[in-house]
């Protein structure tokens, strides 16, 4: 098989699997059809959740701002942390102040992927800082937001937990 028509025929098989399963996929035929409600909802939300790294980035702001007080945040992997915290207050007492408090210098986010699907977003990204004992943290994230009407209603996180706990282990929390 020529891989020129092989290539077509996996992208071609993509697209059609992507388009069955409800996903918004570019077709190449711009202006064909208006902009579908779930289209419309994707472009937000994927504005919103970039516009939020961007500041947080920049250390104008925190995308924890978007969190719904109601929020489920979920950390999978095995570990301390790992957990279903029910609601803002529940998710920063137990998984982000433990964190954060042993850390000198904010934490601050680099972008990698950010992917929207009606109201689901996902966010590959990077994040580093300083800890209280002059250290370096670093880890790598997969978050999964499910939102509605601006805000992150259900959260799913992925990321190095060996890394996390390591810091909360070996560093003392700092002045807040």
């Amino acid at each position: 098989m020529n891989m020129m028509k092989s290539n077509s025929c996996l992208f071609g098989a993509a697209t059609v699997l992507l388009l069955s399963s409800g996903i918004p996929v570019a077709t190449g035929s711009a202006g064909a059809e208006p902009a579908s409600p779930e289209a419309s909802t994707t472009t937000q939300n994927e504005m919103i959740v970039r516009e939020a790294f961007e500041e947080w980035e920049g250390g104008v702001a925190s995308v924890f701002s978007l969190l719904s007080p109601e929020v489920q945040w979920t950390i999978h992997g095995s570990g301390p942390v790992s957990d279903i915290y029910d609601g803002v207050e529940d998710f920063v007492q137990r998984a982000s102040v433990p964190l954060i408090s042993r850390l000198a210098t904010p934490l601050t986010p680099e972008v990698h992927d950010i992917w929207a699907a009606g109201d689901d977003v996902i966010i590959r990204f990077d994040a580093t800082a300083i800890t209280t004992s002059g250290a370096s943290y670093s880890n790598e994230f997969l978050w999964i937001w499910t939102m509605k009407d601006g805000a992150v209603i259900e959260a799913e996180a992925f990321l190095d937990l060996v890394a996390y706990q390591e810091v909360v282990d070996n560093n003392a929390p700092g002045d807040q």
